[in-house]
């Protein structure tokens, strides 16, 4: 894990920050977290919840259950659901189903960083593939010298390290009542 390129969770002092892009990123990550939670208190406590928010730039972003306008409305005292005419059936059966697609986007979601994290470790593998000597997968025809030296030092040491295995597994046999082996080494 040496190679972590960010710093993780750290609790950071709460005044404006300076860089432009930070304020961007920090924006976005903050507001996707809001929405998230804010989806979360609906579909544990069937709420409704209203969230507006206008970027430095005035652009707005919003996230309304059922609605911004509902629950603005509600606010308001324009639309009193004491006042409203909806059946109880169709409300309940409206409740049921907006609680299932808040499921189903939550698991998405989670479907959605588990596929990053999968992404993460590919990456890495890949990384991890273009480090690997070019003798690796390429015909031994196709070789230069130092890469038939560094094959072969390779291959040497593999071996070495298989008889040791093999001396190491054969000590531990004999000494559990399996007949004595002789292996002749090179």
């Amino acid at each position: 894990m040496a190679d972590k390129k960010t710093k993780g969770r750290q609790k950071i002092e709460m005044k404006k920050i300076e860089s432009e892009d930070g304020r961007l990123i920090t924006f976005s990550k903050r507001r996707s977290g809001i929405y998230k939670k804010a989806r979360e208190l609906v579909t544990l406590t069937g709420s409704e919840i209203a969230i507006l928010v206008f970027s430095q730039s005035g652009k707005h972003f919003s996230f309304g259950h059922p609605s911004i306008e509902a629950v603005a409305n509600r606010f308001v005292g324009l639309n009193n659901p004491a006042n409203d005419n909806t059946h109880p059936l169709v409300e309940a059966h409206r409740q049921v189903r907006i609680n299932e697609l808040n499921q189903q986007h939550n698991e998405l979601l989670r479907q959605l960083e588990e596929e990053k994290e999968r992404e993460k470790v590919l990456k890495q593998m890949r990384r991890g593939k273009e480090t690997q000597p070019r003798w690796c997968e390429t015909s031994v025809d196709e070789l230069n010298h130092q890469e038939l030296l560094q094959m072969d030092a390779t291959i040497d040491n593999l071996y070495k390290t298989f008889l040791a295995k093999l001396d190491e597994k054969t000590a531990a046999a004999s000494s559990s009542m399996a007949p004595p082996m002789y292996f002749h080494h090179k």
